[in-house]
């Protein structure tokens, strides 16, 4: 059990480039290692504690890492893992993607192509974080995910707009933002683009675990000409 302990170790560091917490990705990794199990074995088998378990399990179901089963106890069954596969692969095609058509419209000369990539929900999280804070004029945050970032970020974006920073969010329908946010309605919303200040520019994938930084101007502007296209196909500013 204890070269089992330390595999389930070595699996969970990897598992948080899928940006999953390290207590959902201890839990993915004994859920991988069990296929069924209830709250309490995954508890013991992870070692995270047993009042946090069933959350976790709760978690990765939402996230489409697991299943729960019928009647009681309540079980947890892993999801099949190629379709957990082919999902990551398909939106890791799709950021890459999107970065490599922006390196392309570049022209040849002027400044340094430089896009860094980073992996994780919670490490792309923390660089949107950091990007708000440096805001001085403009924030513009086009996402279907309003949920993750007005919850997680709110205390960045209230700060922001106490400094006068000018907020603008393009959201699906029916996507509540922050107070005093301008925002723009766009069905079919994908990825998550950000740029500040036409300056900085983040493109991240479908889930937020993974996005590519760019603080190169004449990058930043192609994702905000970008963003203005789609605004502009809107009629009217709520």
């Amino acid at each position: 059990m204890e070269a089992t302990a330390d595999r389930i170790d070595k699996i969970t560091e990897m598992l948080r480039i899928l940006g999953l917490s390290s207590y959902e990705a201890q839990g993915f990794a004994a859920l991988v290692y069990h296929n069924v199990a209830n709250a309490d074995t995954i508890a013991d088998t992870a070692k995270i504690p047993r009042t946090s378990a069933y959350k976790v399990m709760e978690s990765l179901v939402q996230k489409g890492f697991a299943r729960e089963t019928e009647g009681r106890p309540k079980m947890f069954k892993l999801e099949d893992l190629d379709i957990i596969e082919k999902r990551f692969q398909g939106e890791m095609r799709e950021l890459f993607s999107k970065l490599h058509e922006l390196q392309d419209i570049m022209p040849s000369k002027g400044d340094p192509q430089l896009i860094y990539t980073i992996y994780g929900k919670n490490v792309v999280l923390e660089k949107l974080a950091e990007l708000i804070n440096l805001a001085e004029q403009e924030i513009i945050i086009c996402t279907p995910r309003v949920k993750d970032i007005r919850t997680e970020l709110k205390k960045n974006l209230d700060n922001a707009m106490k400094r006068g920073v000018n907020v603008i969010f393009v959201t699906p329908p029916n996507k509540r933002v922050p107070q005093n946010a301008k925002v723009f309605r766009k069905e079919g919303l994908i990825a998550t683009d950000i740029v500040v200040d036409r300056s900085k520019a983040l493109i991240a994938g479908a889930e937020l675990d993974a996005c590519g930084f760019s603080d190169n101007p004449g990058l930043s502007m192609h994702v905000y000409q970008f963003i203005q296209m789609i605004i502009e196909r809107k009629d009217e500013l709520s």
